[in-house]
Protein backbone atom coordinates (compact mmCIF):
# COMPACT_ATOMS: atom_id res chain seq x y z
CA UNK A 1 0.00 0.00 0.00
CA UNK A 2 1.53 3.30 -0.98
CA UNK A 3 1.73 6.13 1.62
CA UNK A 4 2.84 8.94 -1.00
CA UNK A 5 -0.78 9.81 -1.34
CA UNK A 6 -2.32 8.31 1.47
CA UNK A 7 -6.48 7.34 1.00
CA UNK A 8 -6.63 8.71 4.71
CA UNK A 9 -6.04 12.21 3.82
CA UNK A 10 -8.82 12.68 4.40
CA UNK A 11 -11.99 14.76 6.59
CA UNK A 12 -13.42 12.84 9.88
CA UNK A 13 -16.55 11.09 8.75
CA UNK A 14 -19.27 12.03 10.51
CA UNK A 15 -19.40 13.85 14.04
CA UNK A 16 -16.00 14.07 15.78
CA UNK A 17 -15.64 12.84 19.21
CA UNK A 18 -14.81 15.60 21.28
CA UNK A 19 -11.98 16.31 23.15
CA UNK A 20 -11.58 16.97 26.89
CA UNK A 21 -11.70 20.78 27.78
CA UNK A 22 -8.02 20.45 29.41
CA UNK A 23 -6.68 18.26 27.32
CA UNK A 24 -8.39 20.50 24.26
CA UNK A 25 -6.07 23.36 25.53
CA UNK A 26 -2.97 21.21 25.90
CA UNK A 27 -3.24 20.13 21.30
CA UNK A 28 -3.96 23.82 20.76
CA UNK A 29 -0.12 24.69 21.75
CA UNK A 30 1.23 21.35 20.29
CA UNK A 31 0.86 22.63 16.67
CA UNK A 32 4.31 22.08 15.39
CA UNK A 33 4.91 18.94 16.95
CA UNK A 34 1.88 17.54 15.12
CA UNK A 35 2.79 19.01 11.91
CA UNK A 36 5.86 16.97 12.48
CA UNK A 37 4.10 13.91 12.37
CA UNK A 38 5.02 11.44 9.42
CA UNK A 39 2.90 11.48 6.55
CA UNK A 40 4.91 9.24 4.63
CA UNK A 41 8.00 6.63 5.34
CA UNK A 42 10.15 9.01 3.85
CA UNK A 43 9.19 11.24 7.02
CA UNK A 44 10.36 9.02 9.38
CA UNK A 45 14.35 10.04 10.35
CA UNK A 46 12.55 13.91 10.06
CA UNK A 47 10.04 12.79 12.81
CA UNK A 48 12.54 10.96 15.24
CA UNK A 49 14.76 14.44 14.91
CA UNK A 50 12.27 16.54 15.68
CA UNK A 51 11.17 13.90 18.88
CA UNK A 52 14.76 14.21 19.69
CA UNK A 53 14.37 18.36 20.05
CA UNK A 54 11.01 18.51 21.76
CA UNK A 55 11.06 15.04 23.93
CA UNK A 56 14.89 14.38 24.98
CA UNK A 57 15.56 10.77 26.43
CA UNK A 58 16.43 11.13 29.52
CA UNK A 59 19.74 10.12 30.57
CA UNK A 60 20.75 7.34 33.10
CA UNK A 61 21.63 10.19 35.85
CA UNK A 62 18.48 11.44 35.44
CA UNK A 63 16.73 8.31 35.09
CA UNK A 64 18.81 7.64 38.93
CA UNK A 65 16.92 10.52 40.45
CA UNK A 66 19.82 11.44 43.07
CA UNK A 67 20.18 8.19 44.06
CA UNK A 68 16.23 7.20 44.57
CA UNK A 69 16.38 4.25 41.63
CA UNK A 70 19.64 2.16 40.69
CA UNK A 71 20.22 2.21 37.11
CA UNK A 72 21.72 0.25 35.15
CA UNK A 73 22.01 -0.96 30.91
CA UNK A 74 23.20 -4.24 29.87
CA UNK A 75 23.16 -6.34 26.61
CA UNK A 76 21.63 -9.75 26.72
CA UNK A 77 21.39 -12.77 24.08
CA UNK A 78 18.97 -11.34 20.89
CA UNK A 79 16.91 -13.81 18.91
CA UNK A 80 19.00 -16.89 17.51
CA UNK A 81 21.46 -15.14 14.37
CA UNK A 82 20.44 -11.42 15.50
CA UNK A 83 22.24 -8.55 17.49
CA UNK A 84 22.43 -8.41 20.91
CA UNK A 85 19.71 -6.44 22.42
CA UNK A 86 19.82 -3.88 25.34
CA UNK A 87 17.74 -3.83 28.61
CA UNK A 88 17.43 -0.98 30.84
CA UNK A 89 17.38 -2.18 34.33
CA UNK A 90 15.96 0.02 36.77
CA UNK A 91 14.90 -0.35 40.53
CA UNK A 92 14.37 1.68 43.81
CA UNK A 93 17.40 1.85 45.70
CA UNK A 94 17.34 -0.52 48.91
CA UNK A 95 14.43 -2.52 47.39
CA UNK A 96 14.83 -5.95 48.96
CA UNK A 97 14.94 -9.51 46.43
CA UNK A 98 11.89 -11.26 44.94
CA UNK A 99 10.30 -8.40 43.56
CA UNK A 100 8.06 -8.24 41.00
CA UNK A 101 9.04 -7.35 37.43
CA UNK A 102 7.62 -5.35 35.09
CA UNK A 103 8.68 -5.94 31.82
CA UNK A 104 8.16 -2.78 29.71
CA UNK A 105 7.93 -2.42 25.72
CA UNK A 106 8.03 1.53 24.54
CA UNK A 107 6.08 3.51 22.51
CA UNK A 108 6.57 5.24 19.34
CA UNK A 109 4.53 4.13 16.46
CA UNK A 110 7.04 1.16 15.61
CA UNK A 111 9.53 3.64 14.68
CA UNK A 112 10.98 5.92 17.11
CA UNK A 113 11.58 5.77 20.62
CA UNK A 114 13.99 3.77 22.65
CA UNK A 115 13.94 1.53 26.19
CA UNK A 116 14.29 5.06 28.14
CA UNK A 117 10.97 6.42 26.55
CA UNK A 118 7.88 7.09 29.47
CA UNK A 119 10.58 5.48 32.12
CA UNK A 120 10.27 8.76 34.12
CA UNK A 121 6.46 8.35 35.10
CA UNK A 122 6.87 4.17 35.43
CA UNK A 123 9.79 4.35 37.95
CA UNK A 124 7.72 7.24 39.76
CA UNK A 125 4.07 5.72 39.85
CA UNK A 126 4.81 2.49 39.52
CA UNK A 127 8.17 1.00 40.63
CA UNK A 128 8.49 3.05 44.05
CA UNK A 129 5.35 2.98 45.30
CA UNK A 130 4.55 -0.87 44.02
CA UNK A 131 8.25 -2.10 45.34
CA UNK A 132 9.25 -3.17 41.44
CA UNK A 133 11.72 -4.20 38.87
CA UNK A 134 11.23 -2.22 36.00
CA UNK A 135 12.98 -3.88 32.95
CA UNK A 136 12.78 -1.65 29.60
CA UNK A 137 14.01 -3.27 26.13
CA UNK A 138 15.08 -1.74 23.17
CA UNK A 139 13.84 -3.43 20.23
CA UNK A 140 14.87 -2.97 16.84
CA UNK A 141 12.65 -0.37 14.97
CA UNK A 142 10.88 0.11 11.41
CA UNK A 143 11.02 0.39 8.73
CA UNK A 144 15.15 -0.76 9.22
CA UNK A 145 13.95 -3.64 10.91
CA UNK A 146 10.45 -4.75 9.85
CA UNK A 147 8.25 -7.06 11.33
CA UNK A 148 9.66 -9.84 13.01
CA UNK A 149 12.32 -7.88 14.71
CA UNK A 150 10.65 -6.55 17.06
CA UNK A 151 8.69 -8.57 18.77
CA UNK A 152 11.25 -11.42 18.20
CA UNK A 153 14.03 -8.66 20.34
CA UNK A 154 10.87 -8.41 23.24
CA UNK A 155 10.57 -11.96 23.30
CA UNK A 156 14.10 -12.96 23.80
CA UNK A 157 14.55 -9.97 26.49
CA UNK A 158 11.40 -11.84 28.26
CA UNK A 159 13.44 -14.94 27.97
CA UNK A 160 16.33 -13.63 29.51
CA UNK A 161 14.46 -12.03 32.61
CA UNK A 162 12.21 -14.94 32.98
CA UNK A 163 16.03 -17.08 33.22
CA UNK A 164 17.77 -14.06 35.26
CA UNK A 165 14.95 -12.11 37.30
CA UNK A 166 16.68 -13.28 40.82
CA UNK A 167 20.22 -12.08 39.66
CA UNK A 168 18.45 -8.35 39.37
CA UNK A 169 16.53 -8.48 42.43
CA UNK A 170 13.17 -10.03 40.69
CA UNK A 171 10.31 -12.57 41.08
CA UNK A 172 10.58 -14.78 37.79
CA UNK A 173 6.71 -16.03 39.00
CA UNK A 174 5.51 -12.16 38.91
CA UNK A 175 6.46 -10.64 36.02
CA UNK A 176 3.97 -8.22 33.82
CA UNK A 177 4.35 -7.08 30.86
CA UNK A 178 3.04 -3.41 29.99
CA UNK A 179 3.47 -0.50 26.89
CA UNK A 180 1.55 2.04 25.44
CA UNK A 181 0.57 2.83 21.61
CA UNK A 182 3.11 0.48 19.62
CA UNK A 183 4.38 -0.89 23.01
CA UNK A 184 0.76 -1.40 23.75
CA UNK A 185 0.67 -3.96 20.60
CA UNK A 186 3.82 -5.84 21.66
CA UNK A 187 2.26 -6.19 25.00
CA UNK A 188 -0.68 -8.04 23.37
CA UNK A 189 1.71 -10.06 20.77
CA UNK A 190 4.09 -11.25 23.30
CA UNK A 191 1.22 -12.57 25.89
CA UNK A 192 0.34 -14.45 22.47
CA UNK A 193 3.70 -15.59 21.09
CA UNK A 194 4.07 -16.50 24.70
CA UNK A 195 1.05 -18.34 25.25
CA UNK A 196 1.63 -20.28 22.02
CA UNK A 197 5.24 -20.73 22.80
CA UNK A 198 4.42 -22.27 26.05
CA UNK A 199 7.00 -19.69 26.88
CA UNK A 200 7.93 -17.68 30.00
CA UNK A 201 4.88 -16.98 32.57
CA UNK A 202 3.34 -13.77 32.22
CA UNK A 203 0.62 -12.85 35.04
CA UNK A 204 -0.79 -9.83 33.73
CA UNK A 205 -0.76 -7.57 30.51
CA UNK A 206 -1.03 -3.60 30.59
CA UNK A 207 -1.36 -2.24 27.16
CA UNK A 208 -2.32 1.60 26.79
CA UNK A 209 -3.75 3.14 23.88
CA UNK A 210 -2.41 -0.11 22.24
CA UNK A 211 -1.81 -0.41 18.72
CA UNK A 212 -3.44 -3.88 17.57
CA UNK A 213 -4.72 -3.55 14.11
CA UNK A 214 -2.98 -2.70 10.54
CA UNK A 215 -5.82 -2.30 8.65
CA UNK A 216 -7.08 0.67 10.12
CA UNK A 217 -10.43 0.97 9.04
CA UNK A 218 -12.11 1.48 12.22
CA UNK A 219 -14.92 3.86 12.45
CA UNK A 220 -12.78 5.71 15.17
CA UNK A 221 -10.05 5.40 13.03
CA UNK A 222 -12.19 7.19 10.19
CA UNK A 223 -14.34 9.75 12.65
CA UNK A 224 -10.67 11.18 13.99
CA UNK A 225 -8.85 11.34 10.91
CA UNK A 226 -6.87 14.21 10.77
CA UNK A 227 -7.66 15.42 14.42
CA UNK A 228 -5.74 15.00 17.91
CA UNK A 229 -2.08 13.00 17.67
CA UNK A 230 -0.96 9.85 15.95
CA UNK A 231 -4.31 10.21 13.27
CA UNK A 232 -5.08 7.68 10.71
CA UNK A 233 -2.42 8.98 8.19
CA UNK A 234 0.55 8.87 10.69
CA UNK A 235 -0.79 5.15 11.60
CA UNK A 236 -0.65 3.86 8.18
CA UNK A 237 2.43 5.37 7.82
CA UNK A 238 3.71 2.98 11.13
CA UNK A 239 2.34 -0.10 9.97
CA UNK A 240 3.71 -0.04 6.39
CA UNK A 241 6.76 0.49 7.87
CA UNK A 242 6.85 -2.57 10.02
CA UNK A 243 4.72 -4.94 7.62
CA UNK A 244 5.82 -3.27 3.88
CA UNK A 245 3.87 -4.47 1.32
CA UNK A 246 1.72 -7.04 3.38
CA UNK A 247 0.22 -4.22 5.32
CA UNK A 248 -3.64 -4.82 5.14
CA UNK A 249 -3.64 -7.82 3.06
CA UNK A 250 -4.55 -11.21 4.34
CA UNK A 251 -0.86 -12.25 5.24
CA UNK A 252 -0.16 -10.39 8.18
CA UNK A 253 0.91 -12.40 11.22
CA UNK A 254 -1.17 -12.10 14.59
CA UNK A 255 1.98 -11.52 16.26
CA UNK A 256 2.53 -8.36 14.03
CA UNK A 257 -1.21 -7.27 14.41
CA UNK A 258 -2.98 -8.98 17.13
CA UNK A 259 -6.10 -7.89 16.18
CA UNK A 260 -6.14 -10.72 13.36
CA UNK A 261 -5.67 -13.76 15.89
CA UNK A 262 -8.89 -15.70 15.98
CA UNK A 263 -8.24 -17.07 19.44
CA UNK A 264 -7.94 -14.98 22.29
CA UNK A 265 -8.27 -17.72 24.80
CA UNK A 266 -5.86 -18.54 27.45
CA UNK A 267 -4.12 -15.30 28.00
CA UNK A 268 -2.72 -13.93 31.24
CA UNK A 269 -5.21 -10.97 33.02
CA UNK A 270 -5.33 -8.13 30.89
CA UNK A 271 -6.02 -4.24 31.30
CA UNK A 272 -6.33 -2.03 28.28
CA UNK A 273 -7.06 1.91 28.44
CA UNK A 274 -7.81 3.72 25.48
CA UNK A 275 -8.81 7.52 25.26
CA UNK A 276 -12.01 7.74 23.24
CA UNK A 277 -10.75 11.00 20.71
CA UNK A 278 -7.91 8.47 19.06
CA UNK A 279 -7.79 6.30 16.39
CA UNK A 280 -7.27 3.30 18.83
CA UNK A 281 -10.48 3.26 20.77
CA UNK A 282 -12.46 0.62 18.75
CA UNK A 283 -9.88 -1.58 17.74
CA UNK A 284 -9.30 -1.31 21.62
CA UNK A 285 -12.55 -1.67 22.53
CA UNK A 286 -13.36 -4.70 19.73
CA UNK A 287 -9.99 -6.68 21.21
CA UNK A 288 -11.07 -6.66 24.59
CA UNK A 289 -14.54 -7.60 24.14
CA UNK A 290 -13.14 -10.31 22.16
CA UNK A 291 -10.88 -11.53 25.10
CA UNK A 292 -14.07 -11.65 27.21
CA UNK A 293 -16.08 -13.65 25.11
CA UNK A 294 -13.22 -16.26 24.84
CA UNK A 295 -13.56 -16.66 28.70
CA UNK A 296 -10.96 -14.57 29.71
CA UNK A 297 -9.95 -11.97 32.62
CA UNK A 298 -9.85 -8.48 31.25
CA UNK A 299 -10.84 -4.69 32.25
CA UNK A 300 -11.24 -1.87 30.14
CA UNK A 301 -10.92 2.01 30.17
CA UNK A 302 -12.21 4.54 27.71
CA UNK A 303 -11.11 7.86 28.75
CA UNK A 304 -13.28 10.70 27.99
CA UNK A 305 -12.06 12.90 25.55
CA UNK A 306 -9.14 11.45 25.72
CA UNK A 307 -6.63 11.83 22.69
CA UNK A 308 -3.19 9.45 21.73
CA UNK A 309 -1.33 9.71 24.62
CA UNK A 310 -2.77 12.35 26.57
CA UNK A 311 -1.83 10.70 30.18
CA UNK A 312 1.93 12.12 28.73
CA UNK A 313 1.52 14.59 27.10
CA UNK A 314 -1.11 16.51 29.56
CA UNK A 315 0.10 14.82 32.42
CA UNK A 316 -1.56 17.42 34.63
CA UNK A 317 -5.27 16.94 33.60
CA UNK A 318 -8.08 15.55 35.76
CA UNK A 319 -8.48 12.81 33.32
CA UNK A 320 -4.91 12.00 33.03
CA UNK A 321 -4.42 11.55 36.98
CA UNK A 322 -7.86 9.35 36.99
CA UNK A 323 -6.03 7.58 33.96
CA UNK A 324 -2.62 6.97 35.98
CA UNK A 325 -4.08 6.51 39.13
CA UNK A 326 -6.57 3.31 38.17
CA UNK A 327 -3.44 1.60 36.16
CA UNK A 328 -1.58 1.50 39.69
CA UNK A 329 -4.33 -0.26 41.25
CA UNK A 330 -4.61 -2.87 38.56
CA UNK A 331 -1.02 -3.25 39.30
CA UNK A 332 -1.55 -3.51 42.94
CA UNK A 333 -4.50 -5.91 42.44
CA UNK A 334 -2.99 -7.90 40.09
CA UNK A 335 0.33 -8.42 41.68
CA UNK A 336 -1.22 -9.34 44.94
CA UNK A 337 -3.44 -11.83 43.85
Amino acid sequence: MSTTQSPYNERPQGASTPFDPELSAVLDGMSELREALPRSPAMVARWRARLAEVAPEPTLEELRDGGTFEVHERSVAGPECAPEISLLIARPAGLGEGAPVIYHLHGGGMISGSNRTGMPVILREWAKPLGLVVVSVGYRLAPEHPYPAGIEDCYAGLVWVSRHAGEIGGDPERVVVAGGSAGGGLTAALALLARDRNGPKIIGQLAMCPMLDDRNDTPSARQMAGRGVWDRTSNEVGWACLLGAACGSADVSGYAAPARVADLAGLPPAYIDVGAAETYRDEAVTYVTRIWQAGGDAELHVWSGGFHGFDQMAPDAAVSWDARQARTRWLHRILNR
